[in-house]
């Protein structure tokens, strides 16, 4: 779909894949920012530059499933990727757990459902990633932790299940995460409970990259 040789990948979802990355036409770093997004980004530059590959990152700090579908067209159809790879989930939760207006009804796989059926009918040859949401206790998810958790698990349920139904692949990451507290302390991994420190981060690109690069997707 990309005019040239290399293939357009998109990083799409919340503050997690955000990374605090910014519109900067002279700054290729600023523009990907410093989640696993840009790991990826580097590690395949670096692997394969002649292929000359475009990655891009329209993560967004705060967002839900349904935030992602209203700014569809111009974050995601309007840039003709490749590849998109969509990690979210926490924020729609978050908003239920803290009992917010926006969280009165559980839209999570309403809203992920129509998002993958309308990207299947507009990119129909673009392959599909959805990451698993995932949370360890501490921070915002120290209080109700129990429900925190039951909650989180079944986005990953959904997400699992539409991987499968839209023919996508799957990157499994609360597992991991499980595994990774395990050896040392939660908060080396993710230091609020939802947001990854630079470990997480490579964590979760590791799994990214375990995950595609084993795949009819792989980025060469």
């Amino acid at each position: 779909m990309s005019d040239g040789k290399g293939k357009t990948i998109l990083f799409q979802g919340d503050s997690i894949t955000d990374g605090s990355w910014r519109r900067d036409g002279n700054d290729p770093n600023a523009a990907l920012g410093h989640s696993y997004a840009y790991l990826i980004a580097a590690q395949l530059g670096c692997e394969y530059p002649e292929s000359s590959h475009r990655f891009i990152n329209r993560g967004v700090g705060g967002n839900r499933v349904s935030d992602l579908y209203a700014r569809w067209n111009e974050d995601a159809f309007h840039l003709k990727p490749d590849l998109i790879s969509v990690l979210i989930g926490v924020n729609d939760a978050w908003r239920i757990m803290a009992g917010e207006p926006s969280g009165a009804t559980d839209r999570f796989e309403r809203a992920y459902r129509h998002l993958l059926e309308e990207t299947r009918e507009v990119l129909p040859e673009a392959g599909l990633v959805l990451c698993e949401p995932f949370i360890l206790k501490g921070g915002a998810t120290e209080e109700n932790w129990g429900e925190w958790r039951t909650r989180i698990d079944g986005y990953g349920v959904i997400a699992r299940q539409l991987a499968r139904e839209f023919q996508a692949l799957f990157v499994p990451l609360q597992e991991p995460f499980d595994r990774a507290a395990e050896r040392t302390k939660a908060s080396d991994w993710i230091f609020d409970g939802v947001h990854p420190t630079a470990a997480g981060n490579r964590l979760i690109a590791n799994e990214w990259l375990d995950v595609v690069q084993h795949s009819i997707l792989a980025i060469r």
